[in-house]
């Protein structure tokens, strides 16, 4: 394995560009191939066996195309089936979770919210690391369901989106919560509706940040930080819409390539 490899990213469709985005800005010059697995999405209402089966397939394509580390761009993906696949590929992989430990740290009003898939909330990692740092706090979940197809059509702003947001986060708020952990990485393209219906004081999460940084320290401890005057490739591959996936780059500055891709 050598630094001029590239990362590699999954997810159950287009919303692991969010993380995409974090890691491109702290890491510019390393190379990346994304995949966005739109077919099979929502990840999160399918039972584990089948979350696990599509993070091998997508895994072992992303070793195919030479990636040196891959990040797991999915919060159900992650809390399913890191464990597996840290075991069994001589890979570094990068997790993602929802951010519940900084948000029961930091919150003032003892009570924080956690909008994420029915597949992290159930799941056995998002449960151990609940009743590790919010044991002291009320907690209150949300399943997103009907969100992450809704993000996947396009519909970002529809009338549809925003009821459904409201549906969801409204009986939250009696609980008088001061942060709203995103454990699903479509939400963050959220954010403008969510900020509209929590206000102000709710101070929104996600892993976005904090996943580019670990896969800074990740890459520095094996020595992989690209150490090449090259220009970077950004390649990015669905199975699904080309142009929502295009769409969704749209700010994105830099060259890339994006493909229709039938895996």
């Amino acid at each position: 394995m050598n630094s001029k490899q590239p990362i590699g990213l999954f997810d159950s469709g287009i919303g692991g560009t969010s993380i995409w985005k974090e890691v491109h800005k702290l890491l510019p010059n390393e190379n990346t191939i994304y995949l966005s697995d739109s077919k099979n999405a929502p990840y999160g209402e399918k039972p584990k066996e089948e979350i696990l089966r599509l993070s091998i397939k997508n895994t072992e394509l992303l070793i195919d195309k030479g990636c040196k580390l891959i990040i797991v761009a999915c919060n159900t993906a992650t809390t399913n089936t890191i464990d597996y696949l840290r075991k069994n590929y001589d890979i570094p992989f990068i997790g993602i979770e929802p951010a519940i430990k900084p948000a029961a740290l930091f919150s003032k009003t003892g009570a924080v919210g956690v909008l994420a898939t029915k597949g992290t909330l159930s799941s056995k990692l998002f449960e151990k690391t609940s009743s590790k740092f919010a044991n002291n706090i009320i907690t209150i979940e949300q399943d997103g369901e009907g969100l992450v197809p809704l993000i996947e059509t396009g519909k970002l702003n529809s009338k549809e989106t925003n009821e459904l947001l409201l549906t969801y986060l409204s009986p939250m708020l009696k609980y008088n919560l001061d942060y709203l952990v995103l454990g699903c990485t479509h939400y963050p393209y959220l954010i403008p509706q969510i900020k509209k219906i929590v206000g102000e004081n709710v101070k929104i999460i996600d892993s976005g940040e904090a996943v580019a940084k670990q896969t800074k320290a990740i890459l520095e401890k094996h020595h992989l930080l690209s150490d090449s005057s090259l220009e970077p490739k950004f390649d990015f591959y669905t199975n699904g819409s080309l142009a929502i996936l295009q769409n969704i780059l749209e700010d994105v500055k830099e060259e890339i390539l994006t493909k229709k891709l039938d895996f």
